[in-house]
Protein backbone atom coordinates (compact mmCIF):
# COMPACT_ATOMS: atom_id res chain seq x y z
CA UNK A 1 0.00 0.00 0.00
CA UNK A 2 1.25 3.62 -0.89
CA UNK A 3 2.76 5.51 2.42
CA UNK A 4 0.75 8.80 2.98
CA UNK A 5 2.99 10.44 5.90
CA UNK A 6 2.90 14.01 4.44
CA UNK A 7 0.29 16.16 3.01
CA UNK A 8 1.57 19.30 1.02
CA UNK A 9 -0.17 22.21 0.20
CA UNK A 10 -0.70 21.22 -3.65
CA UNK A 11 -3.82 20.34 -5.00
CA UNK A 12 -4.16 16.80 -5.89
CA UNK A 13 -3.61 17.95 -9.79
CA UNK A 14 -0.44 19.72 -9.29
CA UNK A 15 0.75 16.47 -7.29
CA UNK A 16 0.34 15.03 -11.35
CA UNK A 17 2.86 17.52 -12.33
CA UNK A 18 5.26 17.46 -9.29
CA UNK A 19 8.36 15.32 -8.23
CA UNK A 20 7.60 12.07 -8.36
CA UNK A 21 8.41 11.80 -4.68
CA UNK A 22 5.95 14.60 -3.69
CA UNK A 23 3.47 13.01 -6.61
CA UNK A 24 3.77 9.44 -4.28
CA UNK A 25 2.76 11.50 -1.42
CA UNK A 26 -0.89 11.82 -2.52
CA UNK A 27 -0.59 8.25 -4.04
CA UNK A 28 -0.90 10.10 -7.76
CA UNK A 29 2.52 9.72 -9.26
CA UNK A 30 2.80 10.03 -13.25
CA UNK A 31 2.88 6.36 -14.49
CA UNK A 32 6.93 4.98 -14.49
CA UNK A 33 9.05 4.60 -17.06
CA UNK A 34 8.61 0.64 -16.84
CA UNK A 35 5.29 0.86 -17.69
CA UNK A 36 5.18 -0.04 -21.30
CA UNK A 37 6.73 2.23 -23.72
CA UNK A 38 6.74 -0.66 -26.43
CA UNK A 39 4.27 -2.46 -25.13
CA UNK A 40 1.44 -0.09 -23.64
CA UNK A 41 -0.99 -2.88 -23.22
CA UNK A 42 0.95 -5.38 -21.74
CA UNK A 43 -0.10 -9.09 -22.07
CA UNK A 44 -3.44 -8.17 -23.39
CA UNK A 45 -3.05 -7.99 -27.01
CA UNK A 46 -3.00 -4.53 -29.02
CA UNK A 47 -5.14 -3.37 -31.84
CA UNK A 48 -3.20 -5.44 -34.39
CA UNK A 49 -3.63 -8.62 -31.89
CA UNK A 50 -6.80 -7.88 -30.81
CA UNK A 51 -7.65 -10.70 -28.04
CA UNK A 52 -11.22 -10.67 -28.87
CA UNK A 53 -13.24 -8.59 -31.63
CA UNK A 54 -14.76 -7.25 -28.46
CA UNK A 55 -11.42 -5.36 -26.90
CA UNK A 56 -10.90 -1.88 -27.32
CA UNK A 57 -7.40 -0.19 -26.51
CA UNK A 58 -6.96 2.76 -24.42
CA UNK A 59 -3.75 5.10 -24.80
CA UNK A 60 -3.59 8.96 -24.33
CA UNK A 61 -0.67 8.73 -26.16
CA UNK A 62 -2.49 7.50 -29.48
CA UNK A 63 -1.41 3.67 -29.43
CA UNK A 64 -4.86 2.31 -28.99
CA UNK A 65 -8.23 2.74 -30.87
CA UNK A 66 -8.87 5.59 -28.34
CA UNK A 67 -7.30 7.77 -26.69
CA UNK A 68 -9.67 8.41 -23.66
CA UNK A 69 -11.90 6.25 -21.85
CA UNK A 70 -15.05 8.27 -22.68
CA UNK A 71 -14.87 7.50 -25.95
CA UNK A 72 -14.14 3.35 -25.79
CA UNK A 73 -16.89 3.00 -23.88
CA UNK A 74 -19.17 5.12 -26.14
CA UNK A 75 -18.20 2.64 -28.76
CA UNK A 76 -18.33 -0.16 -26.60
CA UNK A 77 -22.16 0.30 -27.32
CA UNK A 78 -23.79 -3.04 -25.78
CA UNK A 79 -22.64 -6.29 -24.04
CA UNK A 80 -19.76 -7.75 -22.86
CA UNK A 81 -16.81 -5.16 -23.95
CA UNK A 82 -13.33 -5.46 -22.08
CA UNK A 83 -11.51 -2.13 -22.19
CA UNK A 84 -7.65 -2.42 -21.87
CA UNK A 85 -5.96 0.62 -20.42
CA UNK A 86 -2.72 1.32 -20.98
CA UNK A 87 -0.70 3.17 -18.49
CA UNK A 88 -0.93 7.16 -18.15
CA UNK A 89 -3.52 9.85 -16.37
CA UNK A 90 -6.78 10.13 -17.88
CA UNK A 91 -8.28 13.35 -16.97
CA UNK A 92 -12.01 13.01 -17.57
CA UNK A 93 -15.60 12.32 -16.61
CA UNK A 94 -16.33 8.86 -17.52
CA UNK A 95 -20.22 7.29 -17.39
CA UNK A 96 -20.97 3.61 -18.16
CA UNK A 97 -25.16 3.30 -18.40
CA UNK A 98 -27.58 0.37 -17.77
CA UNK A 99 -27.33 -0.88 -21.46
CA UNK A 100 -23.16 -1.48 -21.55
CA UNK A 101 -23.20 -4.43 -19.63
CA UNK A 102 -20.85 -7.14 -18.93
CA UNK A 103 -18.07 -4.61 -18.98
CA UNK A 104 -14.48 -5.31 -18.11
CA UNK A 105 -11.83 -2.54 -17.90
CA UNK A 106 -8.19 -3.63 -17.05
CA UNK A 107 -5.27 -1.71 -16.56
CA UNK A 108 -2.66 -3.04 -18.79
CA UNK A 109 0.17 -2.79 -16.32
CA UNK A 110 -1.30 -5.09 -13.63
CA UNK A 111 -0.16 -1.86 -11.28
CA UNK A 112 -3.38 0.53 -10.20
CA UNK A 113 -0.82 3.47 -9.87
CA UNK A 114 0.01 3.39 -13.66
CA UNK A 115 -3.48 3.75 -14.70
CA UNK A 116 -5.42 7.08 -13.13
CA UNK A 117 -8.75 8.16 -14.05
CA UNK A 118 -9.08 11.61 -12.50
CA UNK A 119 -11.70 14.75 -12.40
CA UNK A 120 -11.94 17.63 -10.05
CA UNK A 121 -15.92 18.62 -9.75
CA UNK A 122 -17.49 19.00 -5.98
CA UNK A 123 -20.99 19.36 -4.98
CA UNK A 124 -20.85 22.78 -5.21
CA UNK A 125 -19.04 23.18 -8.74
CA UNK A 126 -21.06 25.35 -10.65
CA UNK A 127 -22.35 23.62 -13.95
CA UNK A 128 -21.60 25.47 -17.30
CA UNK A 129 -25.63 25.54 -17.92
CA UNK A 130 -26.39 26.56 -14.32
CA UNK A 131 -26.85 25.24 -11.28
CA UNK A 132 -24.24 22.62 -9.30
CA UNK A 133 -23.04 19.70 -10.08
CA UNK A 134 -24.74 17.84 -6.41
CA UNK A 135 -22.98 15.01 -5.06
CA UNK A 136 -23.72 12.05 -7.88
CA UNK A 137 -23.26 14.89 -10.17
CA UNK A 138 -19.33 15.49 -8.67
CA UNK A 139 -18.85 11.82 -9.81
CA UNK A 140 -14.99 11.11 -12.15
CA UNK A 141 -16.72 7.61 -13.05
CA UNK A 142 -20.41 6.62 -13.14
CA UNK A 143 -20.74 2.89 -13.60
CA UNK A 144 -25.01 2.01 -13.52
CA UNK A 145 -24.78 -1.16 -15.80
CA UNK A 146 -24.75 -4.75 -14.30
CA UNK A 147 -22.36 -6.75 -14.43
CA UNK A 148 -18.97 -4.41 -14.43
CA UNK A 149 -15.45 -6.10 -13.43
CA UNK A 150 -12.70 -3.40 -12.91
CA UNK A 151 -8.65 -4.30 -12.27
CA UNK A 152 -5.51 -2.54 -11.59
CA UNK A 153 -7.32 0.98 -11.90
CA UNK A 154 -7.34 4.04 -10.10
CA UNK A 155 -10.41 5.81 -9.50
CA UNK A 156 -10.05 9.57 -8.22
CA UNK A 157 -10.82 13.22 -7.60
CA UNK A 158 -9.02 15.57 -7.02
CA UNK A 159 -11.30 18.44 -5.75
CA UNK A 160 -9.46 20.02 -2.62
CA UNK A 161 -11.47 22.09 -0.32
CA UNK A 162 -8.25 24.17 0.50
CA UNK A 163 -8.66 25.47 -3.25
CA UNK A 164 -12.05 26.29 -3.08
CA UNK A 165 -13.28 27.88 0.12
CA UNK A 166 -16.20 29.63 -1.59
CA UNK A 167 -17.58 26.58 -2.16
CA UNK A 168 -19.74 24.61 0.95
CA UNK A 169 -20.69 21.50 -1.35
CA UNK A 170 -17.60 19.74 -0.60
CA UNK A 171 -18.70 16.55 -1.18
CA UNK A 172 -16.49 15.15 -4.41
CA UNK A 173 -16.92 11.32 -5.52
CA UNK A 174 -14.82 9.37 -7.42
CA UNK A 175 -16.86 6.70 -8.53
CA UNK A 176 -20.26 5.95 -8.11
CA UNK A 177 -21.43 2.08 -8.55
CA UNK A 178 -25.23 1.33 -8.90
CA UNK A 179 -25.07 -1.69 -10.77
CA UNK A 180 -25.58 -5.20 -9.64
CA UNK A 181 -22.65 -8.18 -9.58
CA UNK A 182 -20.11 -5.31 -9.68
CA UNK A 183 -16.34 -6.20 -8.82
CA UNK A 184 -13.33 -4.27 -8.30
CA UNK A 185 -9.94 -5.92 -7.71
CA UNK A 186 -6.63 -4.67 -6.68
CA UNK A 187 -8.22 -0.92 -7.63
CA UNK A 188 -7.69 2.41 -5.90
CA UNK A 189 -10.00 5.32 -4.96
CA UNK A 190 -8.76 8.39 -4.06
CA UNK A 191 -10.65 11.52 -2.42
CA UNK A 192 -11.20 13.16 0.16
CA UNK A 193 -15.52 13.72 1.22
CA UNK A 194 -17.52 10.60 -0.28
CA UNK A 195 -14.74 8.75 -2.41
CA UNK A 196 -16.55 5.89 -2.92
CA UNK A 197 -20.63 5.67 -3.08
CA UNK A 198 -21.33 2.11 -3.44
CA UNK A 199 -25.38 2.50 -4.49
CA UNK A 200 -27.71 1.03 -6.64
CA UNK A 201 -30.15 2.16 -8.96
CA UNK A 202 -32.92 2.36 -7.22
CA UNK A 203 -34.49 2.22 -4.03
CA UNK A 204 -35.88 -1.63 -4.41
CA UNK A 205 -32.45 -2.71 -6.05
CA UNK A 206 -30.29 -4.29 -4.05
CA UNK A 207 -26.85 -4.54 -6.14
CA UNK A 208 -24.57 -6.45 -4.99
CA UNK A 209 -20.63 -5.38 -5.00
CA UNK A 210 -16.92 -7.12 -4.33
CA UNK A 211 -14.16 -4.89 -3.38
CA UNK A 212 -10.85 -7.36 -3.31
CA UNK A 213 -7.99 -6.05 -2.04
CA UNK A 214 -8.60 -2.58 -2.85
CA UNK A 215 -7.03 0.71 -1.25
CA UNK A 216 -9.64 3.63 -0.34
CA UNK A 217 -8.74 7.20 1.37
CA UNK A 218 -10.67 9.91 2.68
CA UNK A 219 -12.20 11.93 5.23
CA UNK A 220 -15.64 12.53 5.50
CA UNK A 221 -17.92 9.31 4.68
CA UNK A 222 -15.45 8.15 1.97
CA UNK A 223 -17.08 4.91 2.24
CA UNK A 224 -21.17 5.13 1.47
CA UNK A 225 -24.17 4.21 -0.11
CA UNK A 226 -27.17 1.92 -0.15
CA UNK A 227 -25.36 -1.23 -1.85
CA UNK A 228 -24.92 -4.45 -0.53
CA UNK A 229 -20.98 -4.44 -0.65
CA UNK A 230 -18.72 -6.90 0.39
CA UNK A 231 -15.09 -5.08 1.62
CA UNK A 232 -12.36 -7.99 1.22
CA UNK A 233 -8.43 -7.53 1.97
CA UNK A 234 -8.50 -4.00 1.68
CA UNK A 235 -6.97 -0.75 3.19
CA UNK A 236 -9.15 2.16 4.10
CA UNK A 237 -6.93 5.16 5.17
CA UNK A 238 -8.07 8.18 6.93
CA UNK A 239 -6.72 11.43 5.83
CA UNK A 240 -4.66 13.73 8.03
CA UNK A 241 -6.62 17.78 8.39
CA UNK A 242 -5.63 21.05 8.79
CA UNK A 243 -8.63 23.03 8.45
CA UNK A 244 -10.32 21.10 11.70
CA UNK A 245 -9.12 22.33 15.53
CA UNK A 246 -10.21 19.31 16.75
CA UNK A 247 -12.13 15.56 16.42
CA UNK A 248 -13.93 14.30 14.66
CA UNK A 249 -12.09 14.83 11.20
CA UNK A 250 -14.49 12.44 9.60
CA UNK A 251 -15.64 9.02 9.15
CA UNK A 252 -14.76 5.67 7.08
CA UNK A 253 -18.05 4.31 6.49
CA UNK A 254 -21.84 5.65 5.71
CA UNK A 255 -24.20 3.05 4.59
CA UNK A 256 -27.54 4.05 3.76
CA UNK A 257 -29.11 0.45 3.56
CA UNK A 258 -32.45 0.03 2.01
CA UNK A 259 -34.68 -1.06 5.33
CA UNK A 260 -36.10 -3.58 3.87
CA UNK A 261 -32.29 -5.31 2.45
CA UNK A 262 -31.15 -7.74 5.22
CA UNK A 263 -27.55 -6.46 4.34
CA UNK A 264 -25.71 -3.92 3.47
CA UNK A 265 -21.73 -3.10 3.99
CA UNK A 266 -19.26 -6.33 4.89
CA UNK A 267 -16.00 -5.56 5.97
CA UNK A 268 -13.73 -8.49 6.87
CA UNK A 269 -10.24 -9.18 6.74
CA UNK A 270 -9.36 -5.72 5.96
CA UNK A 271 -7.13 -3.04 7.41
CA UNK A 272 -7.73 0.73 8.73
CA UNK A 273 -4.69 2.91 8.92
CA UNK A 274 -4.83 7.15 9.20
CA UNK A 275 -2.62 9.67 9.33
CA UNK A 276 -4.51 11.92 11.42
CA UNK A 277 -3.66 11.89 14.86
CA UNK A 278 -5.14 9.00 17.61
CA UNK A 279 -8.39 9.03 17.63
CA UNK A 280 -9.63 11.66 15.77
CA UNK A 281 -11.96 9.73 13.15
CA UNK A 282 -14.79 7.73 13.33
CA UNK A 283 -15.28 4.21 12.25
CA UNK A 284 -19.18 4.85 10.69
CA UNK A 285 -22.12 6.85 10.95
CA UNK A 286 -25.63 5.83 9.59
CA UNK A 287 -26.84 7.61 5.95
CA UNK A 288 -31.04 8.15 6.35
CA UNK A 289 -31.09 10.22 3.56
CA UNK A 290 -34.24 12.36 2.98
CA UNK A 291 -35.40 10.13 -0.03
CA UNK A 292 -35.46 7.29 2.13
CA UNK A 293 -36.30 7.89 5.69
CA UNK A 294 -37.07 4.06 6.47
CA UNK A 295 -33.45 3.03 5.55
CA UNK A 296 -31.99 1.15 8.31
CA UNK A 297 -27.98 1.19 7.80
CA UNK A 298 -26.41 -1.78 8.36
CA UNK A 299 -22.38 -2.11 8.76
CA UNK A 300 -20.49 -5.35 9.53
CA UNK A 301 -16.75 -4.77 10.22
CA UNK A 302 -15.28 -8.30 11.16
CA UNK A 303 -11.36 -9.68 11.28
CA UNK A 304 -10.24 -6.50 10.59
CA UNK A 305 -7.44 -4.54 12.76
CA UNK A 306 -8.96 -1.06 13.37
CA UNK A 307 -5.54 1.28 14.25
CA UNK A 308 -5.04 4.10 16.50
CA UNK A 309 -6.90 6.99 14.10
CA UNK A 310 -10.50 5.19 15.41
CA UNK A 311 -11.92 6.40 18.20
CA UNK A 312 -12.16 3.63 20.23
CA UNK A 313 -14.15 4.70 23.07
CA UNK A 314 -17.00 6.01 21.25
CA UNK A 315 -16.45 4.72 17.24
CA UNK A 316 -19.86 5.33 15.73
CA UNK A 317 -22.18 8.53 15.91
CA UNK A 318 -25.11 9.72 14.22
CA UNK A 319 -25.53 11.71 10.85
CA UNK A 320 -28.86 12.91 12.73
CA UNK A 321 -29.87 12.56 15.87
CA UNK A 322 -33.70 11.61 14.38
CA UNK A 323 -31.72 8.53 13.47
CA UNK A 324 -29.36 7.30 16.09
CA UNK A 325 -26.82 4.92 15.15
CA UNK A 326 -27.56 2.67 17.83
CA UNK A 327 -31.14 1.88 16.12
CA UNK A 328 -29.02 0.79 12.77
CA UNK A 329 -27.35 -2.39 12.36
CA UNK A 330 -23.74 -1.87 13.33
CA UNK A 331 -21.86 -4.52 14.54
CA UNK A 332 -18.38 -5.89 14.96
CA UNK A 333 -16.73 -9.60 15.19
CA UNK A 334 -12.69 -10.43 16.31
CA UNK A 335 -11.40 -6.95 15.25
CA UNK A 336 -8.22 -6.13 16.67
CA UNK A 337 -5.62 -3.36 16.62
CA UNK A 338 -5.68 0.12 18.78
CA UNK A 339 -9.39 1.49 17.22
CA UNK A 340 -10.67 -1.98 18.22
CA UNK A 341 -10.28 -2.30 22.31
CA UNK A 342 -13.73 -2.43 24.08
CA UNK A 343 -13.57 0.25 26.56
CA UNK A 344 -17.21 1.17 26.03
CA UNK A 345 -18.87 -2.00 25.84
CA UNK A 346 -22.42 -0.51 24.91
CA UNK A 347 -20.64 1.63 22.11
CA UNK A 348 -18.81 -1.76 20.68
CA UNK A 349 -21.88 -4.18 19.21
CA UNK A 350 -20.26 -7.36 18.93
CA UNK A 351 -21.99 -10.53 16.64
CA UNK A 352 -22.04 -13.45 18.48
CA UNK A 353 -20.42 -16.89 16.86
CA UNK A 354 -23.98 -17.83 15.87
CA UNK A 355 -24.88 -14.35 14.15
CA UNK A 356 -21.31 -14.20 12.37
CA UNK A 357 -21.67 -17.42 10.36
CA UNK A 358 -24.13 -15.58 8.54
CA UNK A 359 -21.75 -12.33 7.92
CA UNK A 360 -19.77 -14.62 4.63
CA UNK A 361 -19.04 -12.90 1.30
CA UNK A 362 -21.17 -16.18 0.27
CA UNK A 363 -24.26 -15.08 2.32
CA UNK A 364 -23.95 -11.48 0.89
CA UNK A 365 -23.03 -12.61 -2.16
CA UNK A 366 -25.21 -15.31 -2.58
CA UNK A 367 -25.32 -16.99 -6.25
CA UNK A 368 -22.55 -14.61 -7.15
CA UNK A 369 -18.61 -15.28 -6.77
CA UNK A 370 -16.62 -12.86 -8.39
CA UNK A 371 -13.70 -13.84 -5.87
CA UNK A 372 -13.16 -16.88 -8.12
CA UNK A 373 -11.18 -16.92 -11.32
CA UNK A 374 -8.46 -14.19 -11.93
CA UNK A 375 -9.01 -11.32 -9.09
Amino acid sequence: MPAHDTRLPLSRRGFLLASTGAAAALALAPAPAHAGARRPFGRYGSPAARLTPQTLYVDPKGRGDHTTVKDAVTAATGSGWTLVLAPGTYRETVAVDVTRTEATWIGASEDPRDVVIVYDNAAGTPKPGGGTYGTTGSATTTVQADGFTARWITFANDWLRADHPDITGTQAVAIKVQGDRSAFHHCRFLGHQDTLYADSIALTSFARQYFSHCYAEGDVDFVFGRATAVYENCHFRTLNRTDLAGAPYGFVFAPSTAGANPRGYLVTRSHVSSEAPDAFYKLARPWVPSSDTTARPSLVVRDTWLGPGIDAAAPYTNMSDTFPWQNQRFAEYRDTGPGARITVPENRPQLTAEQAESATRAAYLGDWKPWQGEC
